[in-house]
């Protein structure tokens, strides 16, 4: 079980040979042997995961049972999910129960899954190592002493470690890609607007996207078959016809045409990475696949554009966290300003008081102009280059980080350097893109290197199609962190 893939406990479930209670008993007894080590989660509620597969049992007693009923999945804490605890890894929501459940709850809730509990994560999303938590850093299970990635690490970390088969992250300029790299496992952000926003914690409206981490591609393509989905209350929810992510997972990939950005494979990306994504490069090939040369000559633009955006949404959308009617409220004040300013100062991090301070300054008169609507032009050049570059393939590759996991508190003090950490990810998600991260390697230091997948609009299924196939013919991804067996 320990090892078995969403799909495996599936059918397991399926043939009596468990039941949801027992597998949920499994990866809760784990998280409660391992969690705190690796402090991967916020809560676990052995009483409400339990009755969860009690119920889910039942479904399958019933012969209802769907794909992922009975099984267990850990959430990023920033879903609002019914009766749970939900504090977006920040002291001012740190005692904020849920009253419903976002979209992507919902649908896991229907599909008959289990919450096994909230993983930690960045504050608010912003950060690209996970030390930016309230609760402290998440720890990679392939090197305690390094991050995980961020902001998606506690998720990351848990698949990685087998503390659940698959978990739920957000991607807002690489928070699914860079942990599932850094871990090494597979993540899965998809066009925006596939997966409903409602009811997840909001950093950047624009750019914010729901996605899945598995061990397997043919799992991520079973979580998104639950996760996509029209949902009327996000007006950013694209309204299309259901869309099954498994169906070309076998498709050969002979003449499949894989774009290769020079900008991914120039200076900046560390050696032991280039050596394991050029290995994986070989093996495509060795699958059928053609390479072709491409250019995203603007991408070198997408940290500044994306440093003036996030942080420019950030400054609006947690202008609500003001202590009056939910979550913290500082003990002390004066008057209703005061109540404000100490609830803020008190209740949020110094990642998230820079962001929130970049943000107001770009949107300030005689700033606006400057910086905010000349981000957003240079945004558009950025994704007018993915357009020509599919002109010429089908699916763009390179490395999902520049680095393997470095060590905690390494790059804690310069931002910048942290903030570069996601140079190869922002621009998919600056375009709106689908875009994914499997593993494909080791580093220098044993630590998993990380395989970008970029697909054109609504391509998840092919690109779920070229990780699987490599998969098929690769093992990466099922190797174990040491110690978790």
């Amino acid at each position: 079980m320990l090892n078995f893939t969403v799909k495996q406990l599936a059918a397991d479930l399926a043939a009596k040979r468990a039941s949801s209670v027992e597998v949920t008993q499994y990866f809760l007894k784990r998280i409660n042997a391992m969690g705190k080590a690796l402090n991967a989660f916020i809560s676990v509620d052995e009483e409400q995961s339990l009755a969860a597969a009690r119920a889910a049992d039942r479904l399958i007693a019933a012969g209802k049972a769907g794909p992922l009923t009975g099984i267990p999945l850990a959430h990023k804490d920033i879903f609002c999910a019914r009766g749970w605890l939900t504090t977006c890894g920040s002291k001012i929501l740190s005692n904020f129960v849920a009253p419903y459940d976002a979209h992507v709850i919902e649908r896991f809730n229907a599909a008959g899954a289990v919450i096994a509990g909230k993983t930690n994560m960045d504050e608010f999303a912003m950060g690209s190592s996970n030390e930016t938590s309230f609760y402290g850093p998440v720890r990679n299970p392939w090197d305690t002493a390094a991050v995980p990635g961020g902001s998606s690490g506690g998720s990351a970390a848990a698949v990685a470690a087998r503390l659940a088969p698959a978990a739920t992250g957000t991607d807002t300029g690489g928070s699914i890609r860079q942990p599932a790299a850094l871990t090494g496992v597979c993540g899965l952000k998809p066009t925006y607007g596939v997966v409903s926003r409602y009811g997840m914690i909001a950093f950047a409206s624009s750019l914010d996207q729901a996605g899945p981490f598995a061990k397997t591609a043919e799992d991520l393509a079973l979580m998104l078959n639950a996760m996509a989905g029209f949902d009327a209350r996000d007006s950013t929810s694209l309204e299309r016809a259901p869309e099954d992510y498994t169906c070309d997972l076998a498709k050969p990939l002979k003449g499949l045409r894989i774009g290769l950005p020079s900008e991914f494979f120039a200076d900046g990306v560390a050696a032991d990475v280039a050596k394991a994504v050029e290995q994986a490069i070989a093996e495509l090939r060795k699958l059928g696949c053609d390479t072709v040369e491409v250019r995203l000559p603007n991408m070198q633009l997408s940290v500044p554009v994306y440093y003036v955006l996030a942080p420019a949404e950030a400054s609006s959308n947690l202008s609500r966290f003001d202590g009056v009617r939910y979550g913290y409220r500082a003990p002390e004040y004066a008057d209703l300003l005061d109540m404000f300013r100490k609830t803020r100062a008190q209740g949020f991090g110094a990642e998230v008081k820079r962001r929130i301070l970049i943000g107001t300054y770009v949107l300030s008169h005689g700033y606006y102009d400057a910086y905010y609507i000349k981000a957003q032009r240079l945004r558009r050049l950025i994704a007018q280059d993915f357009v020509e570059a599919f002109g010429k393939c089908d699916v763009i590759l390179g490395p999902t980080s520049p680095t393997t996991a470095f060590r905690i508190g390494e790059k804690a003090g310069d931002p910048v350097q942290m903030y570069l950490s996601d140079i190869y990810t922002i621009a998919v998600n600056l375009a709106g893109l689908p875009g994914m991260s499997i593993p494909c390697g080791f580093g220098d230091r044993n630590h998993p290197v990380g395989l970008q997948l970029i697909g054109n609009y609504f391509a998840e299924a092919q690109m779920l199609n070229v990780a699987h196939q490599y998969q098929q013919a690769t093992g990466w991804h099922l190797r174990m962190p040491p110690g978790t067996g």
